[in-house]
C-alpha cells in the first residue's frame, strides 16, 4: 500500500472500530513503552497528525535528548494500529506506534528512535544484501498476585492453602501467588511445566490473552504453564518480519499486563523473580528469506538441512556472542538467569535439538514442504530487552558472519552442561558473561554495536545500563543483611 493508502485504511479502521482515543506509542532505550493519548478526532479530520506528526519533550525520555534539544516529533505509521479490544465506550483506545523524528520538517528518524532508527537500520542493510529477517520470539513471563519485596527470606515453598502457615512460611516475592489458591495441590518447584488446571491456575488467564491477541491480529500458536512453579506463564505467536515482530511483542506486553490487571495481578517481564525456580528467556527464533525463499534450508545438507548461509549467520552471532549479550540481557536480573541447572544458555555454541547450546536448530519438521520453517533459534535473550535492539543486535551480528564467512565451528550434541570445565576447554566453549559488568565490557570491546545502535545511543545505553550496575553493587541487599549479620 501507499502511504496515503495505508493512512485512509487507519482512518476507516478508526472510524469503524468507534475509537475515541488514540495511545501514540514509542520506546525508550530500556525498552519500555512510552506513550501519550490524543482524541481520536485529530486523527480523522485531515491530515496533519498523520502527516506532520506531534511534537513532545524528547527531555523526560530515557536515552532522548537533553534540555536544549528537547523537541521532536512523534511520528505514526498507520500500518502499525491496534484496537485494544478491553476498551470500550468512552473509553474505546487504539494504539499507533510511531517513530521519533527531529523538528523542523525531518524526514528520516531521529538517532534517539530504537525502531525506526536501530532496527528499520539493520533490516535495510538486510536489504542490501538481497535478504529480509524473520523473527519469532518466545515471551515467558510470570503473574503475581502481589509482589512485597520486604517479605524477601530463603524459603521457596507457599502454603496449599495460600496463607503464611508455621509449617511452611511466606513465600519470598509473591506472597499471594495465583498457585497459592489451589487447596491441597503444590506445584514443587522447576515442575511446573505444562500442568493442567487446577493446579494451573493461570489456565483462563493465558485463555483471555490468547482470545485477546487474536482478536487484535495474531496467531496464536500456543500457550502453557512455564517450568517455575509460581505463575510463570507462555504463550507464543507466529513468526513475521522483524519490525512488525518487534512492535507485536511491544503490544504483547501491553496486552498481558492489562489483561492480569482485570485479575488483580500483576504481569511481570523481569527474568528472574523468584529464588531457586526458572527464569523468564525470550528465545529468538530468526530466519533471512532471500528472493522469496528461505536461505537457511538446504536439503543436501544431512546435519539439519542448514544451508552454508545459516552457518556463516550462526558463526556470526556466536562471534559476537559475549557483547551480544549485553543487548539481549541488559538488567543486573538477567545475570542471576543465566546460570547453570536452570536451563539457561551460558554455553557458546550451536547445536541440533539441544536447549543447553545458545544456538538451537530446531529439527520438528523436515523436507521441503516445511522448508519456510527451516530458522535458527538464539536461547541467550530475555524478556526485558529491548526488542528492536535484540533484533538489530542478532541480524547485524548474523550479517557480519555471512559477509566474513565466519565458521561457527564444530557442533555439540551433547547436555553441554554435563561437560566438565576441562572437556569444555578442549572442545574450545566460551561462557556467556556472568554479570551485566562484564557483558558491558564486552560491548565496549565489540565494535560492531556501536555502529549497529548509533553513536547517541550506544553511548547513552553504556552511560544507563553502567549507573545501573553501580547502583547494584551500592545497595545492601536482604540476602547480605541475613548472611552477614552475625559477623
Amino acid at each position: 500500500m501507499t502511504n496515503m493508502t495505508s493512512i485512509e485504511s487507519a482512518k476507516k479502521r478508526l472510524a469503524d472500530e468507534k475509537v475515541n482515543w488514540v495511545l501514540c506509542a514509542f520506546t525508550d532505550i530500556r525498552g519500555i513503552f512510552q506513550s501519550f493519548s490524543s482524541p481520536v478526532h485529530h486523527f480523522l479530520e485531515g491530515e496533519q497528525y498523520f502527516q506532520a506528526g506531534i511534537g513532545f519533550d524528547g527531555s523526560s525520555i530515557r536515552g532522548f535528548k537533553e534540555l536544549h534539544t528537547s523537541d521532536m516529533i512523534f511520528f505514526p505509521d498507520p500500518e502499525s494500529l491496534y484496537i485494544l479490544p478491553w476498551t470500550e465506550g468512552i473509553q474505546r483506545t487504539a494504539v499507533l506506534i510511531g517513530s521519533i523524528r527531529e523538528p523542523a520538517g525531518r524526514t528520516e528518524a531521529s538517532d534517539v528512535d530504537p525502531r525506526g532508527y536501530v532496527l528499520q537500520r539493520a533490516i535495510d542493510k538486510a536489504a542490501a544484501m538481497g535478504y529480509t529477517p524473520y523473527f519469532g520470539p518466545e515471551l515467558e513471563f510470570f503473574v503475581f498476585k502481589s509482589i512485597d519485596p520486604s517479605r524477601l527470606h530463603y524459603d521457596i515453598f507457599v502454603s496449599p492453602a495460600g496463607g503464611h502457615g508455621d509449617s511452611w512460611g511466606p513465600p519470598r516475592v509473591n506472597p499471594e501467588s495465583p498457585e497459592t489458591d489451589v487447596g491441597g495441590y503444590i506445584l514443587r518447584p522447576k515442575e511446573a511445566y505444562f500442568r493442567n488446571p487446577p493446579e494451573d491456575t493461570t489456565n483462563a488467564y493465558r485463555n483471555e490473552l490468547a482470545y485477546t491477541l487474536e482478536k487484535m491480529g495474531y496467531i496464536i500458536e500456543m500457550h502453557h504453564h512455564e517450568v517455575s512453579t509460581k505463575g510463570q506463564c507462555e504463550l507464543n505467536f507466529r513468526y513475521g518480519p522483524a519490525l512488525e515482530t518487534a512492535d507485536k511483542i511491544q503490544i504483547y506486553k501491553l496486552a498481558a499486563r492489562n489483561i492480569a490487571a482485570k485479575y488483580g495481578w500483576i504481569a511481570t517481564f523481569m527474568p528472574k523473580p523468584i529464588y531457586l525456580d526458572n527464569a523468564s528467556g525470550m528465545h529468538c527464533h530468526n530466519s533471512l528469506f532471500k528472493d522469496g525463499e528461505n536461505a537457511f534450508w538446504d536439503p543436501n545438507d544431512e546435519y539439519a538441512e542448514l544451508s552454508q548461509i545459516g552457518r556463516y549467520y550462526i558463526g556470526g552471532i556466536l562471534d559476537h556472542a559475549e557483547a551480544l549479550t549485553a543487548i539481549t540481557c541488559p538488567t543486573v536480573n538477567s545475570y542471576k538467569r543465566l546460570v547453570p541447572g536452570f536451563e539457561a544458555p551460558i554455553n557458546v555454541l550451536f547445536s541440533r535439538r539441544n536447549r543447553s547450546a545458545l544456538i538451537r536448530i530446531p529439527m520438528y519438521l523436515s523436507g521441503e514442504k516445511y522448508k519456510n520453517r527451516k530458522r535458527i533459534e538464539y536461547r541467550g535473550a530475555d524478556p526485558s530487552t529491548n526488542p528492536y535492539f535484540a533484533f538489530a543486535a542478532i541480524i547485524s551480528a548474523g550479517l557480519d558472519g555471512i559477509k566474513k564467512k565466519t565458521d561457527p565451528g564444530v557442533s555439540i550434541d551433547k547436555d553441554v552442561y554435563e561437560m566438565s570445565a576441562e572437556d569444555k576447554k578442549a572442545a574450545g566453549i566460551k561462557q556467556l558473561p556472568t554479570t551485566l559488568r562484564d557483558a558491558l565490557d564486552a560491548l565496549e570491546s565489540d565494535p560492531l554495536f556501536k555502529d549497529v545502535l548509533g553513536s547517541h545511543i550506544y553511548d547513552a545505553f553504556i552511560s544507563y545500563k553502567s549507573a545501573e550496575w553501580n547502583q547494584y553493587c551500592l545497595y545492601v541487599t536482604p540476602w547480605e543483611i541475613m548472611k552477614y549479620l552475625d559477623y
